[in-house]
């Protein structure tokens, strides 16, 4: 069986790590370029850095920021936020990030994906859904969480796996900050549904989300933030209790 991955999101805002509570209520937790080292010493499998603001204020994730975390890490990392072009792709990707995440643009131009898979590798494109329930079905949202689209995120991440993203980073902004626990449901129904793997984002806040979403939710990788960043659960302890209770870890 392939080991669970435990990936530490640092979500970026003006060169800083930000986290909020249902994408908003921002608050500062750190320097990415530390925090990311950190984690990597720690034990965390892979990192994943959004520039929360980017799509809004339609303007580039920081070139020389991606430069400055691959020169600190010795783990893959994920790089997203305002990445609009195949030209953007191929600035982060040798400025040493492993892999690119969109999310807006791929749903203003699904065939994005297409090009980004065809030019560089299914293995570097993931593709993020910010969902949210509307009480009948999972609704895809985008510019950071702000605008509900006509897509629903069953068949988008469907249709966006055809196309060839290697990858889903599923957030649940009804969970996200609220320590709660994963969206189980909609991330089981999309482990189940697609070939790819499927990283659970929203919701952490106990060693038992991570149990539950590995578990219940079938998730490939599970994503958390503040519980990190505020050391409230430190990544080998959190690997220890996962390792005990039988799931696949990387020790």
């Amino acid at each position: 069986m392939l080991t669970k991955r435990i990936i530490p999101c640092l979500d970026i805002k003006d060169g800083t790590t930000v986290k909020g509570v249902n994408f908003v209520d921002i608050r500062d937790a750190g320097d990415p370029v530390m925090l990311g080292q950190a984690y990597a010493e720690q034990g965390a499998d892979e990192l994943v850095f959004l520039d929360i603001t980017a799509t809004i204020e339609q303007r580039a994730t920081l070139e020389a920021l991606v430069r400055k975390i691959a020169l600190h890490l010795n783990i893959p990392f994920t790089v997203g936020g305002g990445i609009r072009t195949e030209e953007d792709v191929s600035v982060l990707l040798a400025a040493g990030a492993d892999k690119i995440s969109i999310n807006s643009a791929a749903v203003k131009n699904p065939a994005m994906i297409d090009k980004l898979a065809a030019n560089f590798g299914s293995q570097c494109v993931v593709l993020a859904i910010d969902t949210y329930f509307t009480g009948e079905d999972w609704q895809v949202y985008v510019h950071g969480g702000r605008t509900p689209t006509e897509k629903w995120t069953i068949e988008w991440a469907k249709e966006a796996v055809e196309r060839g993203a290697g990858e889903i980073l599923l957030t649940s902004m009804n969970h996200d900050g609220t320590r709660n626990g994963y969206a189980l449901d909609i991330t089981r129904a999309l482990s189940e549904a697609l070939p790819v793997p499927i990283i659970a984002s929203g919701g952490a806040g106990t060693m038992d989300h991570f149990f539950d979403v590995f578990t219940k939710g079938k998730a490939d990788a599970a994503l958390a933030a503040s519980i990190f960043h505020f050391g409230e659960i430190p990544i080998p302890v959190l690997k220890k209790y996962l390792k005990e209770n039988q799931i696949p870890v990387r020790i």
